[in-house]
Parts: C-alpha cells; structure tokens; sequence
C-alpha cells in the first residue's frame, strides 16, 4: 500500500472553503464527492502547519428539521473536553452541513470523536463555585459522550464506536498498523495463543493473560520475552497479535513470546502499576513461573522487555531499574513520571517549583548505574505535562548512564500515537546483537 493512500492526500488551500461556499453543498453529489475524498479534509497552510476541516452531515437534515444544535469535537490534545464550552462543529445555514476547520502541525495524528447533541444536552449553567463547576462540567462531559460516534467520512477503520483516526502527511510513519486501518487485519493463530486465567496469591486477585508466540525459533528456549502492560488493549480493544505476526514475517521482529497482562479495572490499575513491588514480585514468582510452563522463553533481561503507556509507562521503568537482573529492556510510552506529584497535573503553571516525582528522584540520587538498562522513550508534544516529566526523566536516565533512545511526536496522551511506537520500540529493543546473537528463523526462512 503507498504511503499517499496510508495517508491523507494535502489539497490545496481554499478546498474546504470552495466546498461550503459551492450551491451544491449539501446534495447528495456533494456528500458522495466528500466520503470519496475522506475525512478531515487537510489542506496545505504553511511550511509547518497544515488545515484540517472535520465535517459531519446531519441525518435529520436543516436546521428547521433536527434536533441537533451542537456537534462536539473531541480531538486528542487539540480540542479542550475540561472547556466550560467545548468546541463545536458549526452548521451551514439551510443544510445538514456541519464544518470546522482548525491549523494543525505536518507531522500530527491522533484520535478523534464527533458528538452530536440535543438542546437539552447542551451545557447546564455551572456553579460560580470553581470547584463546584469542575465537578458539574465533568459530569455533564461524562453524560454527553456516551454520544460519541466515529466519523462516518472517515476513510479508516473505526476503533470501536467512538474512534476515528487522523494523520498528517509528516506523521510518524505506523505502516505495521495499515492491515489494522483498513480491516484488513487477520485474526490471531489460535495454536500459537493461549488464554488462562492468573490466580495470585499474593496479590490477592485474579485476571486474564494472553501469551503468544510468533515465527519459528530454532532454541525456544532463547526466544525473547516481551511483556505488555494493560494487555486488555492490545489484545481485545486494539489488537496486536496480527501487527506482531506480519512484522516478524518480514523480518522486522525477532521469533519472540509475548505475554499481555490484563490490567483487571481502573481502582487495581492505579493501585498495582505505579511503583509497586508487589506486583512485580508476584508477577516474577508466579506469572512468569506459570507461563514458562506452557511455553519456553528466556531469563535473559538483555531478551525481555517490559512495555507500557502512562502508568504502565512509569511501571515498566520502574521493574528494570528495581530488578535489572530480569527486565534489561524497557519501552515507556508517555509515562506518568509526576507520581505521586499530581500537581504537575493539577497546577501545571507551577512545575519549575515542585519537587520531582518519586522514580525521578530515584534516578537523579542513585547515580551512575552499573546495570544499564536499555530503554526507548517517548512522549507527545501536546500533552505538555507529561512531556515535562518525560524530558525530566530522559535527562535523568542519561545521567545515569542508560542506554536511551528518545522520540518525541506531534500527538497527545493517545493510543493511536503510541501503536506506532509500541511496535518501532519493539524493533529497535529486540534487533541489535543482544537478541540476535541467538540463531534464529523467521517463518519465511524455512528450507524446502
């Protein structure tokens, strides 16, 4: 597939303009020209920025026929959802046009949703008390996005309902993720996936663990380790299994075991993946003990790699630093460096003041490292608090004398940023000699 279909071809500037100014906008010639030009239409603005315009057509029609008065845009690090007035499509007076345009950098993706909303789900009038107004605007947010729908213009494949996919003609190539895109995905060999259940004992809970296997090793025994934190989304909301298969077919990925650990709900997720022992401990003596048992894998760390966004991003690092000894590669997507320091969150204006979050300063005290891990880091440029806390720890690590590769990229706190780096992360970590050293063969290097 050519990268100008992968991505959103640039018109030239005025396209969008023309379109809504034309007699025709809104015909049915008119929406068929759209959905085969795909949406957000982008536009050329300037050497570092580009238009995009979003569009929504309105199924009960003009404005004299619907009861829609607002078409909520929830743009990913673009659009501002905590906004007492968040931003809307605007309609093109007498049609079911609905338009906004907004200037975003070449390289940008992200995911976005559109909400279409009734009167009477427009914004309540909000306390004059600010913390009072904080609370009824998330609620009030919370109630109206279960509106949320993909964009039905859009040319990729929807993740899930609510989900659609922008990019930029610059962005971060994702070409792993192209069969993904456009529903082209194969599903999972089901010899090579095993699904169990993971009782722990000392964490007093259990929860779903998918581990699978991709090409053919020649030392099972030796094949890498890649561990997923919030496995739940890699494996059922934004499943990986097909991107890890073709990407080991082509030689991009080593013959590698991979398990994906559920992150069970929210209140555990919080509890168990920043900085917790615990869970590393039993996820050492007893998960790694049980997956052994169904599949062999290695225990050398310079062949297990732990990966994670956010917290997992902030756990993932804080398993190598803790015990090197085990988990020597480590991939940290947008991690939550703050914690427990939530006023980088809540007071962000102020974070030349505060005290660096706990792993940071870990860092900076423990000086200069004689296991150095080896790590891929990266951040977006539009979630600002994270990226802070991100080039904090970067500065940190290389201090420390780790082994780092830093990327930063055009995009918020978004899984559709981090697929991308989850899988060239996964590639620089398990392709240098390290890993290869061990004889090993893909599945297309088989001998008649």
């Amino acid at each position: 597939m050519s990268q100008s279909i992968e991505r959103l071809a640039v018109l030239p500037s005025g396209f969008s303009a023309a379109l809504l100014s034309s007699r025709e906008a809104g015909s049915e010639s008119w929406w068929q020209q759209l959905a085969g030009l795909g949406t957000p239409l982008v536009e050329a603005l300037d050497e570092a920025r580009v238009t995009a315009t979003f569009f929504w057509r309105d199924p009960q029609g003009d404005e004299h026929h619907s009861t829609t008065v607002r078409v909520y845009a929830d743009v990913n690090g673009v659009t501002d959802h905590h906004s007492l007035d968040p931003q809307s499509l605007e309609r093109l007076a007498a049609t079911d046009v609905w338009h906004w345009s907004v200037a975003l950098e070449r390289d940008w993706r992200g995911s976005y949703s559109l909400i279409p909303v009734s009167a009477a789900q427009c914004p309540p009038r909000f306390s004059a008390d600010a913390q009072q107004c904080e609370q009824q605007q998330r609620a009030w947010w919370r109630s109206v996005s279960e509106a949320a729908i993909a964009d039905p213009l859009n040319r990729y494949q929807p993740w899930g309902a609510q989900l659609s996919l922008a990019q930029m003609p610059n962005a971060l190539p994702q070409h792993a993720w192209q069969v993904v895109d456009y529903g082209k995905a194969s599903a999972p060999d089901v010899k090579r996936l095993t699904t169990f259940v993971w009782r722990s004992p000392r964490l007093g809970n259990q929860r779903r663990i998918w581990l699978y296997t991709t090409g053919d090793s020649r030392e099972p025994a030796q094949r890498p380790l890649a561990i997923l934190l919030d496995g739940q989304k890699w494996a059922v909301e934004k499943p990986v299994f097909a991107v890890l298969d073709a990407q080991t077919a082509a030689g991009a990925l080593p013959p590698a075991v991979w398990l994906l650990i559920d992150a069970i709900d929210m209140p555990t997720r919080s509890r168990e993946l920043p900085c917790c022992a615990e869970f590393w401990l039993a996820l050492q003596q007893e998960l790694l003990v049980q997956a052994a048992q169904i599949t062999p894998f290695s225990e050398d760390p310079d062949r297990t790699v732990v990966a994670g966004q956010s917290y997992g991003g902030l756990a993932a690092l804080y398993a190598g630093l803790h015990w090197p000894e085990r988990f020597g590669r480590i991939l940290t997507q947008s991690g939550s460096f703050w914690w427990p320091q939530v006023r980088f969150i809540t007071d962000f204006d102020r974070r030349d003041t505060l005290e660096p979050g706990q792993l940071i300063h870990q860092v900076r005290q423990g000086g200069r490292t004689t296991t150095p891990l080896v790590i891929f880091q990266e951040a977006g440029r539009r979630e600002a608090d994270i990226a802070f806390v991100n080039q904090q720890m970067r500065q940190a690590l290389s201090a420390a004398g780790h082994r780092l590769h830093w990327r930063e990229y055009a995009g918020g706190h978004d899984t559709l940023c981090w697929r991308g780096g989850l899988i060239d992360g996964l590639s620089w970590l398990l392709n240098d000699p390290a890993i290869l050293s061990h004889e090993v063969t893909t599945m297309n290097q088989e001998q008649p």
